[in-house]
């Protein structure tokens, strides 16, 4: 439905204008370019500029009211009292905005949950995803890699801004889709972008080293992270919370706090979904747990140890909306794996793998190379790199935790973005200084397959399945899997 069809009040969008006006609304905008007349502008405080500096050109195109907040107004108070506009001054703007989104919106999934952690949202909200749909429950799953499901659509963002995100929530509930699972990421907490959302439950798989260069240090990184159970899950939803990580209890104590039904993942006598052994090959693993002290098998055909905690955490999350466990735990040896993360992408004629993984913090690629090596009867080879514009302080820990695990190394580019690449690698090379230094990373991975030998693997880290590589301004086609596959079939002699 066109915004000019269903147009509301500020009153319906539960928000109160100063001196009590009330004006129609036709839409909701975040970016002055795309107000229309009678759009509501959100002007936010952001990290670089306040979006009070864009309320001026808002007006000019037509806005009916402004959202923001008090040093918002000031900025563009003369032309605020020029206009006939009203104006809506609230403390928290963003959290204002999420709320008036959904009630804009007006519909969204039934069954909604919501996973944070630094690593394994998007295995954990796609395996969710995936048994829902094994038990006939058409459904979809939001996040890193878009909408992917019972209808798909790319997303720019791991959480969208509020406006995004209940504009594609309310389509989901349009085509009779009843449950949806989506990544909760730090950012999207602390910027109140779920906030509206009816998270019927929620899931914490883990924390270490990630986006310092947003949050103020570690704890703060956490708290952002446990706004999704302080706040966002509903009072009478749920709580899977891997138990495991060294904040897991606390994260479980903060559930429990707000009342919610806990379920808890881990390998102690504690855990309601414990881990009691795991046998691994070259093709997945057998994994031997217990759901309430009984005990279960299963038949994973996912790589590497961590999978079966991603693949409990989901279990969780369906049962604490309602499914019956046994049905649950029968859909698990149909679980496949997820795009981008622990993928296979070739095997050489000499048998030895490749894979791929968007393993791109320390934590995450040390887990990697940890849970690959069961697998792997020779050595672990490993290519990857680190961000630019992003948390520097990890860019040694990257090389420490690969120096660690891995036996070949080739430090490569990752998204270098706005800084020079070769400084990035001269971060990582400090802790690994035995690594080989190749920048183009079409070569790096070329070398990397060429360096395999029976019985080798190869892990391509960093970029998962992002489908681009940013250098500068500039967006270049890069595919970790597509290339390679192209540098197995040149080096084998074989088509692709």
């Amino acid at each position: 439905m066109a915004d000019r069809d269903r147009a509301k009040t500020l009153s319906d969008l539960g928000l109160a204008a100063q001196a009590g006006r009330e004006v129609g609304v036709t839409g909701l905008s975040v970016d002055s370019r795309t107000v229309r007349p009678g759009h509501l502008f959100a002007a936010l405080p952001g990290a670089q500029v306040h979006g009070g500096e864009f309320i001026q050109y808002a007006l000019r195109m037509g806005a009916s009211a402004v959202l923001t907040d008090r040093a918002g107004a000031d900025i563009a108070a003369s032309e605020l009292a020029a206009s006939s506009a009203a104006l809506v001054i609230a403390e928290d703007p963003r959290q204002a905005l999420a709320y008036a989104a959904a009630l804009w919106f007006g519909a969204q999934p039934e069954t909604m949950v919501a996973v944070t952690g630094t690593n394994g949202k998007t295995s954990v909200a796609t395996f969710t995803r995936q048994i829902w749909s094994l038990l006939g429950l058409p459904s979809v799953n939001l996040g890193t890699t878009g909408i992917e499901g019972a209808w798909e659509a790319p997303l720019a963002h791991t959480t969208p801004e509020p406006i995004t995100l209940h504009r594609v929530l309310a389509e989901t509930a349009s085509r009779d889709i009843r449950h949806a699972a989506m990544e909760a990421s730090s950012h999207g907490l602390v910027q109140r972008r779920l906030d509206g959302v009816q998270i019927a439950a929620g899931a914490f798989t883990n924390l270490s080293q990630d986006h310092l260069d947003y949050h103020t240090d570690f704890d703060d990184y956490f708290n952002a992270k446990a706004g999704l159970f302080r706040r966002v899950v509903a009072e009478d939803g749920a709580a899977v919370v891997n138990i495991d990580d060294p904040r897991g209890h606390e994260m479980a104590d903060i559930a429990m706090d707000r009342g919610l039904d806990l379920i808890t993942v881990g390998h102690g006598p504690e855990a309601n979904l414990r881990i009691r052994a795991q046998r691994y090959d070259g093709t997945g693993q057998e994994l031997h747990f217990d759901w309430n002290g009984r005990p279960r098998v299963a038949r994973l055909a996912l790589i590497g140890g961590f999978q079966a905690e991603n693949v409990l955490t989901a279990a969780g999350l369906v049962i604490a909306t309602g499914c019956d466990p046994a049905r649950v735990f029968d859909t698990l040896q149909d679980l496949q794996g997820v795009r981008g993360r622990m993928e296979h992408a070739a095997t050489r004629a000499n048998g030895s793998s490749v894979f791929v993984d968007y393993s791109h913090t320390p934590e995450a690629l040390r887990t990697a190379l940890r849970a690959l090596r069961p697998h792997v009867l020779g050595r672990l080879v490993v290519v990857f790199g680190a961000g630019g514009d992003r948390d520097p302080y990890k860019r040694p820990m990257m090389g420490e935790a690969a120096a660690a695990e891995a036996d070949v190394l080739f430090v490569t580019d990752d998204n270098p973005r706005s800084e020079d690449p070769a400084v990035i690698r001269k971060a990582i090379m400090a802790a690994c200084p035995d690594a080989t230094e190749v920048g183009d990373r079409a070569e790096a991975i070329l070398r990397g397959v060429d360096a395999l030998q029976p019985g080798d693997a190869l892990l391509v880290a960093g970029k998962g399945h992002e489908t681009g590589q940013i250098v500068g301004d500039d967006v270049f086609p890069f595919d970790d899997v597509e290339q390679a596959s192209v540098a197995v079939a040149a080096l084998d002699g074989r088509l692709v």
